[in-house]
């Protein structure tokens, strides 16, 4: 058979499809961009390293490299909760709360009533699991906004912590070494990296494979993407949401431990506004805050970046407030991209 009787999409090279694709090179980004979400993070990241150690030999010790991994541990769990809230087109402002509370819960029983470390950790993984169901069920069964809704829970778990622990931390020297244990580290390459971090790692391929190899996980980006399609579909929204905010809720109970571990105590006062670096990490890491669009991994390297610049500058010694203005400007400029992203002609 001559190559002229060939079908049209059998042929290797299509020139009528090329002459009718008239983007411009700026849209053609546009449309990678949108097809691959984390790559814009991945970029920044990479721009972000090179800088900051020019700027200063001692970004590259291996002492500031760990210290960045271990700071990055706890946000970056939290990170992992807020994104698959976002990817629904919501938002949980009661992450860090909630975390703090299942964190004291978990150093309460220990000390207090003598339980053991298995015992006080499924108690915390019943305070995250409770403290996300409540969440799932005040959007799905009162139809409240989860902006809203969690923003009202964010100041009850924060009250009920301070309640329960009457404002007192509890020291890591007080708790079984099984409660600290995911602040131990060990080297890897010349950088100590704490068993927190692998933990941290674990869960997000964990996450990773739910979302992109089962239903569930299609399920989630279908609901965010379309609500009213993904009902019509036969997809049970409510069902959907309510187990996003309980998954979500059982990996903050594993942030707390992690939490227990990085500052080696328990503390009512500690990592309340991690709800914030952990919307930063989701939305520069290329997750869309409208839903329906982003990656886990995405996620990572936006804790990532923000840990990049908080320790790049302050090895350039600025100010605590300009490392919070550049995280804000990093912000503004991930969601500007993100529209401008979303508008892509298909």
């Amino acid at each position: 058979m001559s190559t002229s009787t060939l079908p049209a999409s059998a042929s290797a090279h299509d020139p009528a499809a090329e002459f009718l694709d008239r983007r411009t090179p700026l849209e053609r980004a546009r449309g990678v961009l949108h097809r691959y979400p984390a790559l814009s993070p991945a970029i920044v990241l990479v721009i972000s390293v090179v800088v900051f150690g020019f700027l200063n030999d001692r970004f590259w010790a291996p002492g500031n490299l760990s210290l960045i991994t271990q700071q990055v541990a706890v946000v970056g769990t939290l990170a992992v909760a807020q994104t698959l809230v976002i990817l629904t087109a919501g938002i949980d402002l009661s992450v860090g709360a909630t975390m703090v509370l299942a964190s004291m819960v978990m150093a309460q029983v220990t000390t207090t009533a003598g339980a053991s470390p298995v015992v006080a950790l499924l108690l915390g993984l019943v305070v995250g699991l409770a403290a996300g169901g409540l969440n799932g069920l005040l959007v799905t069964r009162l139809k409240l906004p989860p902006f809203i809704a969690t923003l009202g829970t964010l100041n009850v778990y924060l009250a009920i912590t301070l309640l329960y622990s009457h404002g007192a931390t509890v020291r890591g020297g007080d708790m079984p070494a099984a409660m600290t244990w995911t602040g131990t580290t060990f080297p890897v390459l010349g950088v100590r990296v704490s068993t927190g971090v692998v933990l941290m790692l674990a869960a997000y391929v964990l996450v990773a494979f739910v979302l992109s190899r089962t239903a569930w996980g299609t399920h989630v980006y279908a609901v965010g993407d379309d609500r009213d399609a993904a009902r019509l579909s036969g997809i049970s929204v409510n069902r959907v949401l309510l187990s996003v905010y309980l998954a979500a809720g059982a990996i903050l109970a594993l942030a707390a431990w992690l939490q227990i571990g990085r500052a080696n105590a328990a503390s009512p006062n500690v990592g309340v506004d991690m709800n914030l670096d952990s919307i930063t990490a989701v939305v520069i890491g290329g997750t869309s805050l409208f839903g329906g669009r982003g990656t886990v991994w995405g996620t990572l390297l936006g804790a990532l970046i923000v840990g990049v610049f908080r320790n790049g500058l302050s090895l350039a010694g600025l100010d605590v407030l300009y490392q919070t203005l550049a995280v804000g400007v990093l912000v503004i400029v991930a969601v500007s991209l993100d529209q401008w992203i979303r508008k892509v002609r298909k």
